[in-house]
């Protein structure tokens, strides 16, 4: 019996590391393109201002997207998993969801225009908001059903395909803007199409499997969902919107202009959200279906993903500077908001693993209230700290804003999963961070100290790592040879 156990914990490590291993090579491609991206557009959208607007676009693309699917795509892929839930109706109900809020979208459309820059490309952001919409509803459902390596094969189609209309509509047509909402609409669009097909979504498109009662306990499930996705949203994007609105005229530039800078900014904290997107995808699949020792499990992976998390975070703070000479010479000084982004990075990344928690026991209301009291957080701060600190204000403010969210979070989730964060050893951490930042900004021989520091956070989170990994492959070795 202790075998039986043992094997059983074994196997469910080994299926969290495979299942990330395959969405890493699944997404290899494409968020390694999307950690480019920001480069090659400060050279295809010619200034900091037109990168400005794309940027407040695709925001606000991200805005009307929970809005519009009333967060349906959390929905499908929780009922999805559910053995006892027909897949046909989880589909069907999706869909519907999804045409029924872009109605309701359209029908608003007079509110819609006020967003800033929305009203001159409003078909375009239609377009998107709906692409988008559907695009996720398909991978959301083929996750569901545990299609993964389907995922991997969209993963990479959709990376050759947004490069293609990118280079179609920025580099060759010129279209600035509308060539931006155009190249990421098609790419949504062909993804959607070929997962539909070669997933056989079309399969489960069935009308009549249309499940009212499924639909409300869906709905119930979700709707909670939409007002913390708009809190997310105000914690990491409205300070772009606040940025443009304040800082008009600031040091003589444009608000569009710092917009533009904070976007190139996103650049580096890429490597943070990357490695956390694709860890998510894997854990989300093994949260729900794990079931035996959970708390131990839940401990034991968020030890390590902090661990790694602190080591990626320290690594981006020192490579900063030299890395943004990738960019055209204009978007040089995006490195002052480097730090602090890359912080909110990290602990977005564990407020997911938290969410997780949340998902497991169909808590959804715990997810918005935590965001919810972050988003208030993050408006006070906001109008605060660009008035003491112009642009670069807003930076530190979703810090605090995510850090909050993280605290409650971790409070809340007690009465459910009782995970031991180790809060010491996340405090020691973040202080060895905080003086690294502060080296970064206020040195100028600021290298020595920096490099050392980073040393010394690697040096002290490297072994958890290291010790599971081991583990693995030392297992995995071992079944080899047998």
């Amino acid at each position: 019996m202790e075998v039986l156990l043992l094997a059983s914990s074994q196997k469910k490590y080994t299926t969290l590391v495979n299942n990330t291993l395959l969405f890493a090579l699944s997404n290899f491609s494409s968020k390694l393109l999307s950690f480019f991206i920001r480069p090659y557009l400060s050279y295809a959208l010619d200034s900091p201002d037109v990168m400005g607007v794309s940027s407040l676009l695709q925001q606000a693309t991200n805005l009307l997207i929970p809005v519009v699917s009333l967060g349906v795509s959390y929905a499908v892929i929780r009922f999805g998993l559910d053995k006892a839930v027909r897949k046909e109706s989880v589909f069907v109900n999706g869909g519907l969801t999804i045409f029924t809020g872009f109605a309701i979208l359209v029908m608003a459309m007079p509110l819609v225009r006020l967003i800033p820059n929305a009203a001159e490309y409003l078909p375009w952001l239609y377009l998107c908001v709906l692409a988008s919409c559907l695009r996720t509803l398909c991978t959301q459902f083929i996750r569901a059903r545990m299609l993964n390596r389907l995922v991997a094969i969209d993963g990479v189609l959709t990376t050759g395909t947004l490069l293609a209309y990118y280079l179609i509509f920025l580099s060759w047509f010129r279209m600035g803007a509308t060539g931006f909402l155009l190249a990421n609409a098609c790419a949504d669009l062909t993804s959607m199409v070929f997962v539909f097909f070669a997933g056989g979504c079309w399969k489960y498109c069935k009308p009549k499997a249309f499940d009212k009662s499924l639909w409300g306990e869906m709905l119930r499930y979700c709707l909670p969902m939409i007002p913390a996705a708009i809190s997310f949203w105000i914690i990491n994007a409205s300070d772009m919107f606040f940025v443009q609105a304040m800082c008009e005229d600031y040091q003589g530039r444009s608000g569009n202009y710092w917009v533009g800078l904070l976007s190139a900014g996103y650049f580096l904290p890429q490597v943070i959200t990357i490695m956390g997107s694709i860890f998510y995808e894997a854990w989300q699949l093994s949260a729900v279906t794990e079931e035996q020792d959970r708390e131990a499990f839940f401990s034991k992976i968020f030890r390590v993903y902090a661990c790694a998390m602190f080591c990626c975070v320290a690594g981006v703070v020192m490579l900063c500077r030299p890395m943004m000479h990738l960019f055209k010479a204009e978007y040089y000084d995006g490195w002052t908001f480097v730090p602090f982004l890359t912080l909110c990075s990290m602990c977005t990344c564990l407020n997911q693993f938290l969410n997780s928690v949340y998902v497991v026991y169909k808590r959804s209301t715990g997810s918005l209230l935590t965001m919810l009291a972050g988003a208030v957080l993050n408006v006070i701060l906001n109008g605060i700290f660009i008035l003491l600190w112009g642009p670069w204000g807003v930076t530190p403010a979703s810090f605090l804003s995510l850090l909050l969210v993280f605290l409650l979070r971790a409070y809340s989730t007690r009465g459910l999963l009782r995970i031991d964060f180790h809060p010491a050893w996340l405090l020691v951490n973040l202080v060895l961070v905080l003086a690294e930042i502060w080296c970064l900004m206020n040195l100028s021989a600021w290298v020595i100290p920096v490099v050392l520091l980073t040393a010394v956070v690697c040096a002290i989170n490297v072994r958890e790592v290291y010790s599971l990994v081991q583990k693995l492959l030392g297992k995995f070795l071992h079944r080899k040879g047998a």
